[in-house]
């Protein structure tokens, strides 16, 4: 990977994820005053301008004076570690206030390459087979069209919408809570294998982390904020994937949500999302595409139901057509009277359907043409 950031730069933010638990203001701040590698050798000094609990874990996880020791966790396990400044860095993460400090990776490292064009795909773990159904669909529908999709590996949508995307060798990026060395749940250890040889799985913690419950909602601003847009395609009422659907609208990401049975409380979290004014409703790819593409490249076309030729009518000659019997043929006066029109009109009217070759003539009376004769 072409490096953007000095390994000491990038050995200290390693170190950062050790000492401060993510999204952490006081961390981001002493970093931007200082720099992490001043801000780190503050802490393993025991300065008092950091935190106390900064100053604990510093002297508990230091691995001595050079930042860079910190980055033998990313060796040990196969991992890369991602930082501001390298040309890999998703950039779109920095949109949130507390942005991460870096990122470890295992599989492809140029998260910014694998996010240019990417949608996340989120839902509940407690899915439903048509939630299931749809997000393998959204998944392989994304991906062969060339777009990451991105979610969180966890049960039900997550993994849902992974799989679609590996159905079809597309890209795929996981985004864990913990370090990116423990499989969760440990049930996917196999499907998360698979994203590392083809896209990539990637957290904010360092390697050995746990998925403490926190976590996964501080994790969770990542995957609203690395994409173009999110997609909830179920999700009850209290539900992580709404925390995610919302972050990424406060961060001006496009909000999808799938429908589904207003019986289902599987569903009822995206029908309020749509109810409270963030979300628009999908139903399928293109939809999802024209959502989160590019103006016009990525439009969907506008769906809509058959054309019939009636539907090219005038008002009044769709009611005259419906005035002329279809069994036998009756005078014109006949069908002004049930039409509630003028003779004239009706005349005028009856020579243009005749023309359309919607009514026929026989002698002075009218008959209606049967449809796909």
């Amino acid at each position: 990977m072409t490096t953007g950031v000095s390994r000491a730069e990038r050995g200290a933010r390693a170190g950062w994820t050790r000492i401060a638990e993510p999204a952490d203001d006081r961390a981001l701040s002493l970093i931007e005053q200082h720099g992490a590698v001043g801000a780190l050798a503050l802490a393993v000094g025991g300065d008092a301008r950091v935190p106390e609990i900064f100053r604990a874990r510093a002297q508990r996880y230091a691995y001595g004076s050079d930042p860079v020791s910190h980055l033998e966790a990313a060796r040990v396990v196969g991992a890369e570690v991602v930082c501001p400044g390298d040309p890999g860095w998703p950039r779109r993460v920095d949109d949130h206030p507390a942005p991460p400090i870096c990122l470890w990776v295992r599989g492809i490292p140029d998260l910014a390459g694998l996010a240019e064009r990417s949608v996340s795909v989120v839902g509940a773990r407690t899915s439903t087979a048509y939630g299931d159904t749809v997000a393998t669909d959204f998944g392989s529908g994304l991906a062969d069209r060339g777009w990451t999709v991105v979610s969180g590996a966890a049960f039900g949508i997550d993994a849902a919408a992974h799989r679609g995307a590996l159905a079809v060798e597309g890209m795929t990026l996981a985004v864990l809570a913990g370090g990116v060395d423990r499989p969760y749940p440990a049930a996917h250890a196999a499907l998360l294998a698979r994203i590392v040889e083809v896209g990539s799985v990637m957290a904010e913690v360092p390697p050995g982390s746990a998925p403490i419950r926190p976590r996964f909602l501080l994790r969770n601003r990542i995957i609203a904020t690395i994409s173009r847009g999110t997609v909830v395609v179920e999700a009850g009422l209290r539900s992580g994937s709404l925390n995610t659907a919302r972050t990424a609208a406060e961060c001006g990401r496009p909000v999808g949500v799938v429908p589904g049975p207003v019986t289902s409380m599987m569903s009822a979290g995206c029908h309020q999302a749509r109810r409270d004014g963030y979300a628009e409703i999908v139903t399928e790819v293109d939809e999802v595409v024209d959502l989160v593409g590019d103006l016009g490249a990525d439009a969907a076309w506008r769906r809509s139901g058959p054309v019939h030729e009636t539907d090219r009518l005038s008002p009044g000659d769709r009611l005259v057509l419906a005035a002329v019997p279809v069994r036998r043929a009756c005078p014109a006066d006949a069908v002004a009277l049930a039409a509630g029109t003028t003779v004239p009109a009706t005349v005028a009217a009856l020579a243009r359907l005749e023309l359309a070759g919607m009514v026929e003539r026989r002698g002075s009376d009218w008959k209606k043409v049967p449809m796909g004769a």
